[in-house]
């Protein structure tokens, strides 16, 4: 499928079989053993939301600790 995909002339064929050929092994794992990285971001965008509502705090100890209460 690859192969035909690289040589049809379609762009998105394409680009699809080459993200493939270049991250065919991550891909692979990701079914194989069903991890993502998606807690570690909804961690990461639960702290920008609370950057973002925490302007103007001058406490920088203060701040980690509600992000540390925030994301137990």
């Amino acid at each position: 499928w690859i192969k035909t995909a690289e040589s049809s002339g379609i762009t998105e064929f394409e680009k699809c079989a080459s993200t493939y050929r270049n991250w065919s092994k991550e891909i692979l794992n990701a079914f194989k053993y069903g991890l993502t990285n998606g807690p570690t971001e909804g961690f990461n965008n639960k702290i920008k939301v609370l950057k973002r509502n925490s302007f103007g705090i001058k406490n920088f100890r203060r701040f980690r600790t509600r992000i540390l209460h925030c994301t137990r």
